[in-house]
């Protein structure tokens, strides 16, 4: 096998939440292919640290940044053009933006609001998101590739686009039902439609050169409480949540030459959870 099979040398990649910890790793994968990271995300502080994380692994690698909010097509359009202007294409475009609730973070959609009562406001910021942002990303940036001829890209979907959140992970002991901690609807509802989305781009720009496919990370271990841990890696086959560096190799694969055939699919890293 030829080993620029995997190589993505000088080509612009773009990331939506950049700052977060997954988001660095889509970019260390970029990086490892020998391309140049583009972050996104709403605010700078996130993506400073990732930036000088992988300055200091990768010295002298190009990393470019921009605040955007994902969900302002404008804004977009003014990244797209100064990318375009400098480097003169967009390759890559990973959508992997969301709000999502983590246990760890104390995120403010993740709470004792139960389904029956979960506010709209919520509903509407998640999906702007998760959603709208990630066609908006799609229409701008992917335009541009299918322009060119040429393009990947890869919306950052999860287990719970495939199978239902497991409330009884998150519930605690002594606590009444009205105040048990959920996985919010909405979170199941982008990632499941966020699929719907890479098939429907899939078909649409399969004779224009741009692939699209669904990369679906799961049980991702970031601090979270032992109590947490255990439950959720009694859920899984291999026993165990995933490192954040295990989604790399999978991510440069499907944006490289070697996953060449490949549009329209999913791929689950999950440690088998969705199969059991």
């Amino acid at each position: 096998m030829k080993k620029d099979l995997f190589s993505i040398e000088g080509r612009v990649c773009v990331i939506t939440g950049g700052g977060g910890l997954i988001g660095s790793k889509h970019a260390e994968a970029v990086l490892e292919g020998g391309g140049i990271p583009v972050l996104l995300d709403i605010t700078e502080e996130g993506m400073e640290r990732t930036k000088s994380m992988l300055q200091n692994r990768y010295p002298g690698a190009v990393i470019e940044m921009f605040v955007a909010d994902i969900t302002r097509r404008d804004m977009l359009c003014s990244i797209r053009d100064e990318l375009m202007e400098k480097y003169g294409h967009i390759y890559g475009l990973i959508n992997n933006a969301a709000n999502n609730p983590k246990v760890e973070g104390g995120s403010k959609n993740l709470g004792a609001v139960q389904f029956h009562n979960f506010p709209l406001e919520l509903w509407n910021d998640d999906i702007a998101v998760g959603l709208t942002g990630a066609m908006l990303c799609a229409q701008v940036f992917g335009g541009v590739m299918a322009e060119k001829g040429t393009g990947i890209i890869i919306n950052i979907s999860s287990d719970y686009g495939i199978i239902a959140p497991n409330q009884s992970i998150y519930r605690r002991d002594g606590v009444s039902e009205s105040h048990q901690i959920i996985k919010p609807v909405s979170y199941s509802v982008v990632k499941h439609g966020i699929m719907g989305l890479t098939k429907y781009l899939a078909v649409y720009w399969a004779k224009r050169g741009v692939r699209v496919n669904t990369l679906c990370p799961a049980s991702l271990e970031n601090g979270q409480n032992p109590e947490f841990v255990q439950k959720i890696s009694e859920l899984i086959p291999m026993g165990r949540m995933s490192r954040p560096d295990e989604y790399v190799g999978t991510v440069l694969y499907m944006l490289s030459d070697a996953s060449s055939y490949m549009t329209g699919a999913t791929v689950v890293l999950d440690g088998g959870r969705t199969i059991w």
